[in-house]
């Protein structure tokens, strides 16, 4: 294939990006310095200084690109394509096609000048157009144009140009996963802006699999964001979000099925840059942390948070065969064996067969005799069958206040529980 500069046509091609702002560059001396007046008399002649205020470095000025230039993951990537007739006769069955490779794909981008097939250039005259491309993929990147047309002695030409450039990460994202005791899951989402500019993040949700739902905790409770308006990040800045991630009532209930429901969703995150260019990233599939069940699980699904001493307390408990034979569990809690435990009170209750996946509720009661926090333990529960004895230690606690206690005075205000939740 005979080198482009030996064709008849000319093609040309132009990445389409905004400009960029800059700053004044100030380099000045005193006059009796060895420089003297020289640097005064380069500023005032520099086309980035304002008149009369050489040395201020007042407001910024756009600078049109200087290079190809690298493109971030997520950004559009547009270029303007250009076949220009440079000879004095006409040039038939001319032609242009675009294929931006990477390192494991290759995209056919259409160009819309040629879709009605090969074309007549006269003298001077142009075949162009404007192609785009969401690049999804960091790497290497080279866009391949073609182009092809006849000759007036009627043989087929070709020639081909080559474009290389870099698509590079422009936002660093890192996640951790929160397993509470309920089920539920916290995520804390952190971006950082590793661009060499500033950005604007518009929008960042947590968009949750088919099993769970997502609540966001960015907002206070009045509704009003703990962020500003526009959430600006300087270079290397960063920024956290917290989501609650609760399962589906179907998926709760079977603790097999939470257990192998480890998708959680995908974090889509738009931001702009620049002078307002757009860019969006979506992460693969979030993965929550394994959940590690023994024989039986046990959790409180009813229970008041504050009660009165001397008052006796009731809360409601959820045991869960989580193993793969059937039981036949006897319950006991027993606080005689303990001393100082800030409450009375001895149960025990026979619950009976309990098959794999299966769970019972059953209700408890305790009465508090100390003021303060107290924590109920020390609960067991025998498998007949096996005579085995599975014990479960601080499952719940309750604050313990005296007959004055009026609710209102403990009352915490929203936003410093909030700010608890967020420092968790």
């Amino acid at each position: 294939m005979a080198d482009s500069s030996e064709h008849l046509l000319a093609l040309k091609v132009m990445r389409l990006t905004r400009p960029t702002l800059v700053s004044s560059q100030i380099v000045t001396a005193e006059t009796k310095d060895l420089p003297q007046n020289t640097f005064d008399k380069i500023l005032k002649t520099t086309a980035t200084t304002v008149q009369d205020s050489e040395t201020l470095a007042a407001g910024q000025f756009m600078l049109l690109p200087q290079s190809f230039g690298n493109i971030y993951l997520g950004e559009t990537f547009s270029s303007y394509v250009c076949v220009h007739n440079c000879r004095a006769h006409p040039v038939s069955n001319v032609s242009v096609k675009a294929d931006l490779q990477s390192n494991n794909t290759r995209i056919n981008l259409p160009i819309h000048a040629d879709k009605q097939g090969p074309v007549m250039l006269h003298p001077d005259e142009t075949l162009d157009d404007v192609i785009h491309h969401e690049v999804k993929e960091i790497g290497t990147h080279i866009l391949v144009c073609e182009v092809s047309y006849m000759t007036p002695a009627g043989l087929e030409a070709s020639f081909r140009k080559f474009f290389k450039f870099q698509v590079v990460k422009p936002l660093d994202v890192k996640t951790k996963f929160y397993n509470a005791e309920t089920d539920e899951v916290y995520l804390e989402a952190q971006i950082q802006n590793i661009t060499v500019g500033p950005i604007c993040l518009e929008k960042v949700e947590l968009e949750s699999s088919e099993n769970y739902t997502v609540v966001s905790l960015n907002n206070l409770p009045s509704g009003e964001s703990v962020f500003s308006q526009r959430t600006m990040l300087q270079p290397q800045n960063s920024c956290q979000f917290l989501y609650c991630i609760k399962p589906l009532p179907v998926i709760l209930n079977d603790p097999m099925a939470l257990k192998a429901a480890n998708n959680i969703g995908k974090l889509d995150i738009v931001w702009r840059s620049n002078l307002g260019e757009r860019g969006r990233l979506q992460t693969s599939q979030l993965q929550r942390s394994p959940i590690e069940y023994g024989d039986l699980r046990l959790t409180v699904i009813e229970a008041n948070s504050t009660v009165k001493i001397g008052k006796g307390f009731d809360f409601k408990c959820r045991v869960t065969n989580t193993s793969e034979r059937s039981m036949d569990l006897l319950m006991n809690l027993n606080t005689k064996a303990k001393v100082g435990c800030g409450y009375t009170g001895q149960t025990e209750i026979s619950l009976g067969p309990l098959e794999p996946g299966k769970y019972k509720e059953f209700n408890l009661t305790v009465c508090p005799v100390r003021l303060g926090l107290i924590t109920v333990t020390n609960l067991q529960l025998t498998d007949v069958f096996m005579k085995r004895k599975y014990e479960f230690d601080d499952f719940v606690q309750v604050f313990v206040v005296d007959e004055e206690y009026k609710e209102e005075e403990f009352q915490l205000d929203k936003y410093v529980r909030y700010s608890i939740l967020q420092s968790v």
